[in-house]
């Protein structure tokens, strides 16, 4: 309970005085990163020639976060805890990946000459039945 200078409770100061701090607090608190940051859905190939796929992908990452933004690349973590040749394992990163697609803000489609796969085609379609924006970038930009 609030007390004023004559050591009186002063329930209506009290109140008005925690409604400022509160305020006050709000005012500084800082968001975390992860809201603030614009998230980037990174669709690139990994099938074929993974090792160079790979490499490719992470070139992709580093772009998004060069434009200011933080990618989100699943093809790029889950074939390191799922095996990508049991066919039920990979649906099962394609949906976990298409899960992380549905918090990001765009999605960024990385190709060479226009190659798209099978894989990145599931992305795109769900990017456009979730009202995601689709943003291609040809790699000829690298």
């Amino acid at each position: 309970m609030y007390k004023n200078q004559s050591g009186y409770s002063d329930p209506t100061a009290g109140l008005a005085i925690g409604h400022v701090m509160r305020s006050e607090r709000r005012k500084h608190r800082k968001r975390p990163a992860s809201r603030s940051v614009k998230k980037i859905y990174v669709a690139s190939k990994y099938a074929g020639n993974v090792a160079e796929n790979v490499e490719t992908a992470i070139w992709c990452c580093r772009y998004v976060i060069d434009k200011g933004f933080m990618p989100i690349a699943s093809h790029l973590l889950y074939p390191q805890i799922l095996n990508d040749e049991i066919p039920r394992e990979r649906e099962m990163g394609i949906k976990f990946g298409l899960a992380l697609l549905a918090i990001c803000s765009e999605i960024w489609v990385f190709t060479d000459r226009g190659e798209i796969s099978s894989g990145m085609e599931r992305e795109i379609a769900e990017a456009v039945r979730l009202n995601i924006p689709v943003r291609r970038i040809e790699m000829e930009e690298r």
